[in-house]
Order: structure tokens, then C-alpha cells, then sequence
């Protein structure tokens, strides 16, 4: 057993960026940490004025990007005269997902070919891709009439975010790369693969994270779907399973040791254990310390969250709930994903091309602004009332094509209110999720949170606490992410090569909680109960269609309850 300290990395591929975190695995000392910001596109996303929904990436940036957060944070880290590289014993990795990449039989990707370099449909299919609406609606229509299992663990409807809709996408919309490619890969399964030097698609491991909830992996039929469903969909679509795989792998298990050439260029031993690849949320999830009877919320851009249960336990088959996969957080526990499709990004929205000059001349200073004049408001001051859909809704109603929503403003309305009523919009859908949940058995105990807007943003946290009624705790690391993928790569090298012995002696290392703690307010709690009424009202009239009813009330009780609450 080695007796020096020994480090981890754990690398995050984000939706705009990827970061490393170094860290201490005796100490939980995080010892450096660097960001790249992916060059291509805008802010990383490569767009097509003739598809408002499309969304890709350049695999490239990933690859220069993985080199230049591992070389940045090493010189970092050699600041201290007791680091030595040779110490580095494993590497983590998270992504987006699901963000499959087109790659050729020797796992190089499409576009990176001179014949494809400049095709859209060669690049990453990026996860905020919804060009396969239609394939995802007839995906889930087939199976609910000849394979309603598939669904049960994908909340019922199959989404356009996810890997089978976007393969049978590009397999009617681009024949040519369809035909080219030795396989379709989840970015996750990607990475680990070319640190490893992995060079036949057969051969790279495939995570269980990945396949349970995007391709429909279950062991209960055998792994992915069968030929027969496949061929219902489109005749050729069933070929696709010859490039795929048959076995999954969790995140605490080795894909292997980095390379000899990479090795050399990182400046790191080839017997550094590369960790399966997972998605950000359910690694992050481990980072943030995740037990049995805790929610974890990584709170961005999107937001997603994940839960864990026993598979000793019986687990229901919850509706509207996106994920429900074996292993695909901890080995032995099922993992519960849920989560909404934009939150940051509504704020940013809002902030960027709503919110006047008056209020700050950037961006930062706007946000300071509005947070400080939102807070001195009451629930239901404003008398406003907005739909947290600006890009859909992933639960429970699983619609990308439900838009965003603010009712009840006036001549009077001014852009602090409309920012609050934005926040409680998206805690109203937190709150959503959280009570169709605990509705099917699940107990959630506690209410953990990650992320910038839990660490940033005291407001948010405030108003989420009122209306969930739970306390919001905030993980001390600003990189759950990263953290929790460094902490599985640690299992998966073992103990005795330096790293934990299990999942809960790396979370003992490296987890712990920030100070604050948002505690619910009790006369905030019963005003937004009223208003979380007239949300659902709004949430079932707009997103189902068996709701009946009438609207004619809402505004009319939006004006009511904030005279009241003007009145005190």
C-alpha cells in the first residue's frame, strides 16, 4: 500500500466548457483546478439557421480541451514542491448527455475526416439537441403499443434529448456519415476511450449510466432493444445494433490506463486507472455526498435531480420520471433522475435581452441589482406568475414543445419583479417533481444542492426553501462534478494502489457541506402554497390534454393575493 499522499483528477465536459479539479485524496484538499472554454460555435454550440433545434459540438474541442485542463492544473499543482506527478494515480470523467458522437471503427470521430469536416450531422449531437422531435414521438407511440416496459423506466414518453431518437435521426437525414460510422458513442464513453488509446469501437466500455437512460439498456430484455421494436420503427434501424454494444459497465469500475502517448505529452504515468465515464449529474451526485433519502440538485444552466434507492428495496415505476437505472449512480442502488430543461438559462435570458440598462451596464452587475431589489419583495407582491418551460419540460410532463410563460403584469410591472417571479417559477416546478416522487414511495429526507446558482445565488436558495419546505443544504466544493468523478476513479484504482476502498470512504474524504443552511420560512410557505395552486392550475391546463377546466380565476386570484401582500 502506498504511505505518500496521491492525487486524483476529475474532468467534466459541461455544455460550454470542461474543467479539471486536482485533488488530494488523503486530505480532500483541492489542489488545482482549470477551465477551458470550447472555441467553436457560439459559446461552444454549433447552430443551423435552418433548424432552430439543432445543437452540436466540435469533437475537437474536446480533445484539446481534455490535454490543455490536464497540462494547466499539473503546473498548478507544481507550485507545491511536494507534488509529483507520478502521484496522479487515476482520472474521472463526467459529460453531458446524452451527447453521442459518430466515429469511424477506429474510434476516431467523423468530423475530424476531411470528407466530413465540414457536415453538421459528423459532430457531436450535442444533449440540448432536439432536432429529432418526431422520431422521439413515434419511438414512444411504438412502444407503447408493443414494448410498453421500455418506457416504465423513462417516465413514459421517450425524449428527443436522447440517443435512439438522435440515430435514427441522423439515419434519415444523413445516409452517407450513417453508413460511415463504425459506431454511435455517448461523449462519456468517448473520453475514457481516447485516454486509454482504445482504437476498435468494439472494445471501448460502455457506461451503465449512459445506456440505462438515454438507449434504453435494461437487463430485464437483455440489454438494449430488440431487433424486432427497432425494426417497427424503421427496417434499417435494427443494422445499428451490430455497432453497438451488449454489456455496461459502472462508474466505479477501470476502462483502463492511460495510453503511452498521452501519457508522455500529460507528463503522467501510464498506470493511471481512467475510470467508466458517467453523466455530470449522477457523478456530481456522488461528489455532493449522496445517500438514501437525499436529493441532490446540480442547479446550472438546466438543473438535474438525482436520487438513490436500495435495489434491496422495491422501487415503483414512477411516471413522468426520465431515468430509473440500476447502478447508474452507485452500484447496488437504482438511480432516479429527473430534473428541468433550463433554469440558469432563463435568468440569462431574461438578464440579456430584457432587463434595461437602468439596472447595471453588464451582466454581473444587472444580476447584483435585481437579487438585491427581488429580495425585498414578499410572495405574490409582484402578482406575477410565470411557467418555468422556456426550453420545454423534461418532468414530469416530458414535453419539449411546452414554452415559457409570465402572466399577470401590468404598466406597473417593473424587471425586478419579473426576475423573482422567474426564480419562483422554477422552484414551483422543483417542487413539482419532488411531490410526484415522494408520491410513488420515495422519501427524500433532505434537499442537497451544487452548482453556481446554489453557491451564488442566497435569493433562489431562500425562495426554494419556502416553497419545497425542506431545507436547503449547499455542498462546500464548487465542483461536485469533477469531484465525484475523481472520487469513483480513486475507487476504481483500489486501495491498495493508493486509492478508496469504496464510494463511502471517498465521500467520508472528500464531501462535506457549506455553513449556511436555508431553512423554510413558515409564513412564506403558506403564501406560496396559495400561488403553487395557481401554478399547477396553469402546469395542467398548458402541458396535458385530458386537463379540464377554467382559468378565468388566476389572474383575478393573482390581483388578490398581492394586494394582501402589499397590505401585510
Amino acid at each position: 500500500m502506498k504511505t505518500q499522499d496521491t492525487y486524483a483528477f476529475g474532468l467534466d465536459f459541461g455544455t460550454n466548457s470542461c474543467r479539471s479539479l486536482l485533488v488530494n485524496l488523503q486530505t480532500g484538499e483541492e489542489v488545482a483546478t482549470s477551465v477551458f472554454e470550447y472555441p467553436s460555435g457560439d459559446l461552444g454550440i454549433i447552430v443551423d439557421s435552418k433548424d432552430v433545434h439543432i445543437a452540436r459540438q466540435n469533437p475537437q474541442d474536446y480533445i484539446d480541451g481534455v490535454k490543455r485542463i490536464i497540462k494547466d492544473a499539473l503546473v498548478q499543482a507544481h507550485s507545491n514542491d511536494k507534488f509529483d506527478a507520478n502521484q496522479v494515480i487515476s482520472i474521472g470523467i463526467d459529460t453531458t448527455g446524452s451527447t453521442p458522437i459518430p466515429l469511424d471503427e477506429l474510434c476516431v470521430p467523423l468530423s475530424l475526416n476531411s470528407k466530413f469536416s465540414n457536415n453538421i450531422n459528423a459532430l457531436a449531437w450535442l444533449w440540448k439537441d432536439h432536432s429529432s422531435i418526431e422520431e422521439a414521438k413515434t419511438i414512444t407511440e411504438t412502444a407503447n403499443k408493443i414494448r410498453p416496459e421500455y418506457l416504465n423506466k423513462c417516465g413514459g414518453t421517450y425524449s428527443s434529448e436522447w440517443f435512439w431518437s438522435k440515430l435514427w435521426r441522423l439515419s434519415k437525414v444523413d445516409t452517407e456519415v450513417y453508413n460511415a460510422m463504425g459506431s454511435f458513442v455517448e461523449l462519456c464513453d468517448y473520453l475514457p476511450a481516447m485516454l486509454t488509446g482504445i482504437k476498435d469501437t468494439k472494445a471501448i466500455k460502455r457506461s451503465q449510466c449512459a445506456a440505462g437512460h438515454k438507449a434504453m439498456f435494461n437487463k430485464q430484455w437483455n440489454g438494449l432493444p430488440d431487433s424486432e421494436f427497432l425494426n417497427a420503427l424503421d427496417n434499417n434501424l435494427s443494422d445499428s445494433l451490430n455497432k453497438l454494444y451488449t454489456e455496461t459497465y459502472t462508474s466505479d469500475q477501470s476502462a483502463g490506463t492511460l495510453c503511452n502517448e498521452l501519457a508522455k505529452e500529460l507528463g503522467l504515468s501510464e498506470d493511471v486507472v481512467i475510470s467508466i465515464g458517467a453523466f455530470d449529474a449522477h457523478v456530481g451526485a456522488v461528489g455532493s455526498g449522496i445517500r438514501p433519502g437525499t436529493m441532490v440538485k446540480i442547479m446550472g444552466t438546466s438543473t438535474c435531480d438525482i436520487i438513490i434507492s436500495p435495489e434491496s428495496q422495491p422501487l415503483k415505476d414512477i411516471p413522468g420520471v426520465c431515468g430509473i437505472v440500476e447502478g447508474s449512480v452507485r452500484p447496488d442502488h437504482y438511480g432516479i433522475e429527473a430534473g428541468q430543461s433550463a433554469v440558469g438559462d432563463i435568468f440569462l435570458w431574461f438578464v440579456n435581452n430584457l432587463v434595461p440598462d437602468s439596472y447595471g451596464k453588464t451582466q454581473t452587475e444587472k444580476f447584483i441589482y435585481l437579487e438585491k431589489a427581488a429580495s425585498k419583495l414578499k410572495p405574490g407582491e409582484s402578482g406575477l406568475l410565470a411557467l418555468d418551460w422556456s426550453n420545454g419540460n423534461r418532468t414530469v410532463l416530458v414535453d419539449t414543445q411546452l414554452t415559457g410563460l409570465i402572466l399577470g403584469q401590468t404598466l406597473q410591472t417593473k424587471a425586478h419583479e419579473i426576475y423573482r417571479a422567474l426564480i419562483e417559477a422554477t422552484a414551483f416546478g422543483a417542487l413539482t417533481i419532488i411531490n410526484r416522487i415522494e408520491d410513488y414511495g420515495v422519501t427524500l429526507e433532505q434537499i442537497v444542492n451544487c452548482g453556481g446558482l446554489a453557491t451564488k445565488n442566497g435569493l433562489l436558495m431562500q425562495i426554494y426553501a419556502d416553497i419545497i419546505n425542506k431545507p436547503m443544504l449547499v455542498v462546500k466544493s464548487d465542483q461536485t462534478c469533477a469531484l465525484g468523478a475523481a472520487l469513483l476513479s480513486a475507487v476504481a484504482t483500489g486501495k491498495e494502489n493508493g486509492g478508496y476502498e469504496s464510494i463511502d470512504e471517498g465521500q467520508k474524504h472528500l464531501c462535506s457541506f457549506r455553513d449556511i443552511a436555508y431553512e423554510p420560512n413558515s409564513e412564506n410557505g403558506k403564501q406560496y402554497k396559495d400561488i403553487y395552486t395557481l401554478y399547477k392550475k396553469l402546469h395542467d391546463s398548458f402541458g396535458t390534454a385530458e386537463w379540464s377546466g377554467s382559468l378565468y380565476d388566476v389572474m383575478k386570484s393573482l390581483l388578490k393575493i398581492q394586494q394582501a401582500s402589499k397590505q401585510g
